[in-house]
């Protein structure tokens, strides 16, 4: 059964499992998945509004999570199914010198998919949280909180696929590929700070909260 399949009980407990997969790569990938489903209902919610074409931008911002929803609903799988390929690689025989230089080059090409994937995420992510700081400003204000929850859910899946990086990283050899790897995830992180800053803002101004951290 594939997990997106699965009841959320029964992936719960998958999670909760003794196995390694799925981990917090793919629960990082459904909380970006998540974050989408929620900037689409605030979309959902907000495109009666018609001063100055906002029923028009909240359409296409529905549009755009879908999307991100259906494309980070597969990453859940997806991320799973990049950590089996890297157990496998590890499993291959090393009897002789070429099985050791082969199993070798397969654990190195596993483990950068397994980084890549992350980092696809996390850039999806970013996006997911770009369109509920766009529903928090500009979509329905009695769904502020639930656009807020989005981008809080948005920025955990982009801090936590980067996190995945960073462990596959620390056992990658290329240097220039880690080197590149870890100015994505600076310039990600940057990111994606900035806008949930920009998300909370918005909140405590519009529901005269105190600051949340």
């Amino acid at each position: 059964m594939q997990l997106l399949d699965m009841t959320v009980r029964e992936f719960l407990q998958e999670v909760a499992s003794d196995s390694p997969a799925p981990g917090g790569g793919s629960v990082a990938a459904l909380a970006g998945a998540l974050g989408a489903a929620l900037a689409g209902m605030v979309a959902g919610l907000s495109t009666g509004k018609a001063a100055a074409g906002a029923g028009s931008q909240m359409q296409q911002l529905q549009a755009q999570a879908a999307r991100l929803q259906e494309a980070l609903a597969r990453a859940v799988e997806e991320d799973t199914l990049a950590f089996q390929r890297v157990m496998q690689a590890y499993r291959l025989p090393r009897g002789t010198v070429e099985e050791k230089a082969a199993r070798s080059a397969a654990i190195q090409q596993a483990l950068q998919g397994a980084a890549e994937h992350p980092l696809q995420v996390a850039g999806q992510c970013i996006e997911v949280l770009r369109l509920c700081r766009e529903a928090a400003l500009a979509g329905n204000q009695n769904a502020l909180s639930d656009a807020a929850v989005g981008a809080l859910l948005a920025h955990s899946g982009l801090v936590g696929a980067l996190y995945n990086v960073a462990i596959n990283l620390a056992s990658i050899k290329d240097a220039q590929f880690v080197t590149t790897s870890r100015e994505q995830v600076g310039a990600l992180l940057a990111q994606g700070e900035a806008v949930l800053d920009q998300v909370r803002a918005a909140v405590r101004e519009a529901l005269a909260l105190p600051e949340i951290s």
